[in-house]
């Protein structure tokens, strides 16, 4: 949706796709650029403006490219009309730049699509009970897409973006990683948490919770995702023989917060992380070290890189760590390796921590879940760590 060649484009997908006999829905993002724009005349405006006000500009972006989408489909001969968010009507709750959906009516759409008209919708808007424009944050349009395809019970839901599939590692970092033709909800998900940039976390929670197959495909191949080999999100029980660690990511958006010598009693950890959540700041990794006497405690966290600053300025401000001592480092990386066939099989983190060690890079902090197992270690050191993981773990491409 970069620009109207793009949208051109795009359009050949559909009538592509309507020509094989297809009933198509189509949502679409804003075009590139506009967003940013259109929230930079609104911190022009107020940069504290009214979070309604500012979905009500920002929202705008999606009705242009919805409206010269519907057009380029008249253009090609195809019946179309475009759906504004409200007009769907996609019905969200009141967390305005953050919207969660809570209901899709698949009434006018199901009737356009009877009529044999191709829905053209609104990525990343919505709307609230009380008929206010709502957006739904960062990933919205993947968001809408996978609700919408719940909602009309698609057979499919493709995803086309800059990349033609889900890679074992970022192929930019690693030119040896390969493309996987299947991946579970849960590897997905874990992947887009943990830096992979294909999708974004929310769409894959809904695809899993409502069971939407999802492929995710290049927009700039000429074929349409009926003919093109993408990677397909699906149910574990859809991959027959499961790789052991399936992919390797990384992030360098994130900051190590330590706080020394906390008083080690009963309600110290809600004391801290209750303030953080309320103002609103994610954190991932925790670990505690309680001192030998038992008395105090060292207590270490990440949270996003840009919430570095507000994080340490919060922390000052509570009384239970007066004299406690705060450091905060970013030049951290957390690099992971994810894997379904983890949960039945040990030794993932022995290999991991031994090539690291090998490599002289020194570990941070660790976390774990059934199915990934994450490092933080110095920044200099993620390429290094991402290649050598990749490798050690039988990622890297076979060379012809």
């Amino acid at each position: 949706m970069a620009d109207p060649a793009r949208i051109e484009d795009a359009a050949d997908k559909v009538l592509g796709e309507v020509k094989r006999g297809n009933q198509v829905a189509v949502v679409v993002s804003a075009m590139a650029g506009v967003t940013n724009q259109l929230v930079d005349y609104c911190q022009q405006i107020d940069a504290g403006c009214d979070p309604s006000e500012y979905d009500a500009v920002v929202a705008s972006g999606e009705q242009v490219t919805t409206g010269l989408m519907a057009l380029a489909l008249h253009k090609r001969g195809l019946a179309s009309r475009s759906f504004m968010g409200w007009q769907v009507p996609m019905i969200c709750d009141d967390k305005h730049g953050r919207a969660r959906i809570n209901d899709i009516p698949p009434d006018n759409l199901d009737q356009c699509l009877n009529e044999n008209f191709v829905p053209v919708v609104a990525g990343f808007q919505g709307i609230t009970k009380t008929g206010r424009i709502t957006t739904l944050g960062r990933g919205g349009s993947d968001t809408t897409a996978v609700a919408l395809a719940a909602a009309l019970k698609a057979d499919r839901c493709d995803i086309y973006t800059d990349v033609d599939g889900v890679y074992t590692t970022d192929p930019r970092m690693v030119p040896q990683a390969r493309k996987l033709d299947k991946v579970t909800y849960e590897e997905m998900l874990e992947m887009a948490a943990l830096g992979a940039k294909v999708l974004h976390p929310r769409s894959v929670e809904l695809a899993m919770a409502w069971d939407v197959p999802l492929q995710v495909l290049s927009t700039f191949e000429p074929s349409v995702g009926s003919d093109l080999p993408g990677t397909m999100i699906v149910k574990e029980d859809d991959i027959v023989e499961k790789q052991i660690v399936n992919g390797v990511t990384y992030t360098r958006n994130e900051a190590k917060i330590t706080v020394l010598s906390v008083p080690d009693m009963p309600g110290i950890a809600a004391s801290i992380f209750a303030p953080i959540a309320e103002a609103g700041i994610n954190v991932d990794v925790i670990v505690q070290n309680v001192s030998p006497d038992g008395k105090t405690t060292d207590m270490t966290f990440t949270v996003p890189k840009i919430d570095a600053e507000r994080t340490r300025t919060l922390l000052q401000s509570l009384d239970i760590l007066k004299g406690c001592e705060i450091r905060v480092a970013t030049d951290i990386a957390k690099v992971s390796v994810v894997g379904i066939g983890m949960s039945s099989h040990t030794g993932v983190a022995r290999t991991m921590f031994t090539i690291l060690a090998n490599n002289k890079i020194n570990i941070l902090a660790i976390t774990t879940s059934e199915i990934k197992v994450s490092v933080l270690v110095e920044e200099k050191y993620t390429e290094l760590a991402v290649r050598e993981l990749h490798r050690a773990f039988g990622l890297d491409q076979e060379k012809p």
